[in-house]
């Protein structure tokens, strides 16, 4: 596994005036609206955040659960060898393997601590 990116993904009250603050005071851009979450990035090496609101469609699947306190996600490259590396080791896969409607593979593991690992892999769209 090589891993190619990091994002912070941050369940708030208001998702689009955190996406103003973050836009209007430090330079993100808004990569991605969709499902109720919000991309940003910059064109640096600063992590991505997503901003994402604590109610709405399908969130017992797409939130962690309430006691957990972070989401840690790691965009990475080859995430099908990783999938199987990790199920032959026994990890804690909490969600498994699959394709995402937006346009990436994910995982997810959780620690000990009850911490969320997200594990990412972006499909470019076709022609891209």
């Amino acid at each position: 596994m090589n891993i190619i990116g990091s994002t912070v993904v941050l369940t708030v009250e208001d998702p689009a005036a955190s996406a103003r603050f973050f836009v209007g005071h430090l330079g993100f851009r808004e990569v991605l609206v969709a499902q109720g979450a919000t991309h940003l990035s910059r064109d640096d090496a600063a992590t991505d955040i997503i901003l994402r609101g604590g109610a709405g469609p399908d969130t017992s699947r797409q939130h962690p659960p309430a006691q957990v306190r972070a989401l840690v996600s790691y965009t990475v490259t080859g995430i099908h060898a990783e999938y199987e590396r990790l199920r032959r080791e026994g990890a804690p896969i909490t969600l498994p393997l699959r394709m995402e409607p937006w346009g990436e593979w994910r995982l997810q593991l959780t620690d000990p601590n009850a911490v969320v690992v997200q594990l990412a892999e972006w499909i470019p769209p076709a022609g891209a």
